[in-house]
């Protein structure tokens, strides 16, 4: 195999299919002489809306900035209980612990790695106010159960859509029981997440399947107060400048960034479906190896990651074995939110989330990944997996 150097992800070829948009977009920006919120911000609001199927779109500075501005605008708060996976990124948990809420943990399930809605009901007290699920990987949670649930509880849900801009829930939860109603499921179906809860928190970090070119950030609703405060949160707390009425935050997206993301914006199904395409090709690769567990492949996922199970306490070795060959793999996450320092000793773990922490890795993808570089991580992966002796393909 040849010791050129595969990296997790690789935005080059993007940039170079679209580089005169792109330059076109940057170009009249520093013309305009406009560049935080304005006319370009506002379109991209307007395109983005339209295209989640919502009604209002907030551009923001980050996806942390987004949850946090959700949870507020929806009145959650100090003293009030959020419940959450642990089986995320830290700015899941923390945008709850920011705004003065407590992050209530609830366990995954292991075939999607998102929120399982049977452990949600224990988790419920006279201070819960909300449900963050989160679609990890790209992989839209069990919405149906999850709302009905909420609605059950007259709760709040916003969904973090940091990984999964442009997926769609079709209905077909990987943890299926037939017990979620009927209607609830038959209203949702086929919507994009983010359209789905009360509110919806996306970020563009450059990483995800929408990415900016610096950091940035968007809260959809379709709830105008949710929409009016999540607008004034995002400048200090004012509707108009020097009438500051709540306590806010800087929070704004440069013009510079909507312009980008509004050129990408146009790519975005074409280089979904692309990365589905690369995350079937690693799944018929990986087939019959039985040491690896490759991710189900649900209608709606848009596949931000390509996330395997490595069984028999093999992941950290064989990550290490593909390091050295080159080959970049991660791992998402190796420690649960509950588990972080910052946490420590404050809640219990949580089995599936402390066991699928062991086993994860995310392997290369991106929308232009080529079958020969995917047949060479396949191979090396595969070798890495039988070094162990306990892994064969069956």
């Amino acid at each position: 195999m040849s010791q050129t150097r595969i990296p997790i992800l690789d935005l080059k070829p993007q940039y170079q299919a679209i580089q005169a948009e792109i330059q076109a977009a940057v170009h009249r920006v520093l013309e305009s002489g406009q560049f935080i919120l304005g006319p370009e911000v506002r379109e991209f609001e307007a395109a983005a809306a339209a295209y989640l199927g919502v009604k209002h779109a907030i551009g923001v500075n980050s996806g942390t900035d987004a949850l946090m501005i959700a949870l507020r605008a929806l009145g959650i708060g100090p003293g009030d209980e959020v419940i959450t996976t642990p089986f995320s990124f830290f700015a899941t948990a923390e945008s709850i612990s920011n705004i003065g809420a407590k992050p209530v943990f609830a366990d995954i399930e292991v075939g999607s790695f998102n929120l399982d809605p049977n452990a949600i009901a224990d988790k419920i007290t006279s201070k819960t106010k909300a449900i963050l699920p989160v679609h990890l990987y790209g992989n839209p949670a069990a919405m149906s159960r999850i709302l009905a649930i909420a609605e059950t509880h007259n709760l709040k849900v916003v969904e973090d859509c940091a990984q999964a801009f442009g997926a769609v829930y079709k209905g077909d939860c990987i943890s299926c029981d037939g017990t979620c109603a009927d209607d609830i499921r038959d209203r949702i179906q086929g919507q994009r997440v983010g359209a789905i809860g009360h509110a919806g928190a996306f970020s563009f970090f450059p990483t995800k399947n929408l990415g900016a070119y610096g950091d940035g950030g968007l809260i959809v609703t379709n709830d105008d107060q949710v929409a009016e405060l999540s607008q004034m949160l995002r400048v200090h707390g004012s509707k108009e400048r020097y009438r500051n009425e709540i306590l806010g935050y800087n929070s704004r997206l440069d013009a510079i960034q909507a312009a980008i993301l509004g050129v990408k914006l146009r790519y975005i199904d074409t280089w979904n479906q692309h990365r589905r395409e690369v995350a079937e090709t690693y799944t018929r690769l990986l087939a019959n190896v039985d040491a690896i567990v490759t991710p189900a492949i649900a209608a709606g996922h848009v596949f931000h990651q390509y996330t395997i199970r490595i069984l028999n306490g093999q992941r950290d070795r064989v990550h290490q074995r593909l390091a050295d060959q080159g080959i970049s793999t991660m791992i998402y996450y190796p420690v649960p939110q509950d588990q972080l320092p910052v946490y420590q000793g404050q809640y219990p773990t949580y089995p599936v989330s402390e066991k699928l922490a062991q086993e994860v890795l995310s392997l290369p993808i991106w929308p232009e990944l080529t079958l020969e570089i995917q047949e060479k991580i396949a191979h090396a992966l595969i070798e890495a997996v039988k070094e162990s002796g306990q892994a064969s393909i069956v």
